[in-house]
């Protein structure tokens, strides 16, 4: 029976290959100090548009801004957003 020996070292140099594996095969990668996100929360977009909790829900009842809610919160996609800003009427 052979047996192996896997030192501290070995596993560390393990979990390097690893993890550059894994971002290889990220979808959305991540700016250096910054996460990249597809949908944002409600105060996320509040605080991106500098507007009020009414202003945003007057968006969605008009249907300028779509979201989806999911179990009571609402999350708009940052695509959505960044085509309201450059005045884009048609999101949808």
């Amino acid at each position: 029976m052979n047996v192996d020996i896997i030192t501290r070292d070995d596993l560390e140099k393990f979990k390097k290959e690893l993890l550059e594996e894994i971002r290889k095969f990220q979808q959305y990668p991540r700016k250096q100090g910054q996460e990249e996100r597809i949908w944002l929360k409600s105060y996320e977009v509040r605080k991106l548009l500098s507007i009020s909790a009414g202003t945003l829900q007057n968006l969605r009842i008009n249907g300028t801004l779509p979201y989806n809610k999911i179990g009571g919160l609402m999350y708009y996609r940052y695509e959505d957003i960044q085509k309201l800003m450059n005045g884009v009427n048609n999101i949808k």
